[in-house]
């Protein structure tokens, strides 16, 4: 019996959809921690409706079993993460979603401490588990004036990343920074549509790690 061209091709790509994964995935539940800020908090929204669940869900479609914590908190900065992380090194982290920053630079925090306390984070993590995998999500500035504090700031993801072994987020809010129809009226933090985005944003860097890390052995917290 022949089959259709137009029916192979759904078949196909059904097939694909459900093996994002190459390797052979494990039964064992990884774990995501996300520490971040109103970004990643969902300001304004459901906890339903802000990123990190959205990404549970994508998780979830792909077949990978993960349970994702969000740690994030409104206002947050990089000294209150340093000060909140040690409530979540208790449990095994896999992969580590960090999103924080650029509360401290809208106060003028000096770049080097905002730098040393994402690393100081991203340090202490790694202790307690020597095998996760760091995501950093970038953020900017908005181009206020060009000078070397918003220069700077922009750059100092992409170098944690790279210093870390880490993957990187060019830029959390692509698409949706400056457009009034993902944002709520403060003009800042994204809406459910915006969330929507920022997940996409983040998947396609956390696909991959994320197949990865379900193929692995289990690890356990030092």
């Amino acid at each position: 019996m022949k089959i259709p061209v137009a029916l192979c091709s759904v078949l196909v790509s059904i097939l694909c959809a459900q093996s994002a994964c190459a390797a052979p995935v494990s039964s064992q539940m990884k774990t995501i921690l996300v520490l971040g800020d109103s970004l990643s908090g969902g300001f304004g929204l459901k906890p339903s409706e802000a990123y990190p669940a959205l990404l549970a869900n994508k998780l979830r479609a792909a077949g990978l079993n993960f349970q994702v914590t969000n740690a994030s908190q409104t206002g947050g900065t990089t000294e209150g993460g340093l000060e909140r992380l040690p409530g979540h090194l208790k449990r095994k982290i896999d992969i580590f979603i960090l999103e924080l920053g650029i509360n401290d630079a809208f106060r003028g925090v000096p770049m080097d401490q905002i730098q040393n306390n994402l690393q100081q984070i991203i340090d202490k993590v790694k202790a307690r588990n020597p095998n996760v995998h760091v995501l950093i999500a970038g953020m900017q500035l908005p181009n206020f004036a060009a000078d070397d504090y918003v220069s700077a700031f922009g750059k100092i993801f992409a170098e944690l990343a790279a210093k870390n072994g880490g993957a990187l987020v060019p830029y959390l809010l692509e698409d949706v920074a400056g457009d009034p129809s993902l944002n709520l009226p403060d003009g800042i933090h994204p809406n459910a549509d915006g969330q929507k985005i920022l997940a996409k944003n983040v998947w396609r860097v956390l696909e991959p790690i994320a197949c990865k890390t379900a193929a692995e052995p289990s690890s356990h917290v030092r």
